[in-house]
C-alpha cells in the first residue's frame, strides 16, 4: 500500500455505537461526521479539515453536522482557548447519555434474565408466564434484585415455593423499611443481642427462690 495511504488518519467504529447510529438513522455522510468527532472529543468544528480529512465537500459536512445537532447527538458549547478568544467546541454529552442509557438497558435486562433462571433453578421447574409477571412486578416497584433472592432463600430454607409467601415476606421488609438484605441482617443481629442480652440480666437466683 502507498506509504501515503498509510498515513491517513483512520476513523474507528466501536461496536457499542452502531445501535445510536442505527436509532437516529444517519446516513453515511453524518455517521461519517459523528464518528470524526467521537474519534476526536474535545474538537473545535473546523469545517475546512474535516471537508479535506472525510473527503466530503464542505457543504456536505455543514447539512450533516446541522443534522446532528437537530437528532440531539452533538451540541456546541463556547468556550475561551488559552489566549483568550472565544472558540465553538463540539460536545458529545448527548451522545454518551444516550451510550450509557443504552448500556444499562442491557444491563438490566440480563440482570432481570438471570433472576428468573435463579428461581427456576430454586423450585425446579419452569416458572409461569403469571409467575414471571409478578417478578417482573417486583423489579417494577422498585425491590431490589438483592432483597428479591433474599426472600426466596428465606422461602426456600422454611421449605415454601410459593411467590405469594415471597410476596409477603418483601412487603413486611418494606414496611420495615428494608432495603437490602445488609438491613435485613443488621436488624436480626440486634433483635439476637438483645434476647441474649436479656437472657443474661435475667436474675435467676430470685427466680429459684420463689
Amino acid at each position: 500500500m502507498n506509504a501515503t495511504l498509510m498515513k491517513e488518519k483512520n476513523l474507528v467504529l466501536p461496536t457499542f455505537l452502531i445501535p445510536i447510529l442505527k436509532n437516529h438513522q444517519l446516513n453515511l455522510v453524518e455517521s461519517l461526521v459523528f464518528l470524526y468527532f467521537w474519534n476526536n472529543q474535545e474538537e473545535t468544528l473546523d469545517v475546512l479539515k474535516m471537508s479535506k480529512t472525510l473527503k466530503l465537500k464542505e457543504e456536505e459536512v455543514l447539512n450533516a453536522f446541522n443534522n446532528l445537532m437537530s437528532k440531539k447527538l452533538l451540541t456546541l458549547k463556547t468556550t475561551k482557548d488559552d489566549l483568550g478568544k472565544r472558540i465553538e467546541i463540539v460536545d458529545l454529552t448527548l451522545a454518551v447519555d444516550e451510550v450509557n442509557s443504552e448500556y444499562q438497558d442491557k444491563e438490566k435486562q440480563q440482570e432481570e434474565t438471570e433472576i428468573y433462571s435463579i428461581f427456576e433453578h430454586e423450585f425446579a421447574r419452569t416458572i409461569s408466564p403469571m409467575e414471571y409477571e409478578i417478578i417482573h412486578a417486583w423489579l417494577e416497584k422498585g425491590f431490589s434484585e438483592e432483597l428479591i433472592l433474599g426472600a426466596l432463600k428465606e422461602a426456600i430454607y422454611n421449605g415454601v415455593t410459593s411467590l405469594r409467601y415471597i410476596d409477603k415476606i418483601l412487603y413486611e421488609w418494606q414496611k420495615k423499611g428494608y432495603k437490602s438484605m445488609k438491613d435485613v441482617q443488621s436488624i436480626r443481629s440486634n433483635t439476637k443481642l438483645e434476647e441474649t442480652k436479656e437472657l443474661f440480666d435475667y436474675n435467676w437466683l430470685e427466680d429459684n427462690e420463689e
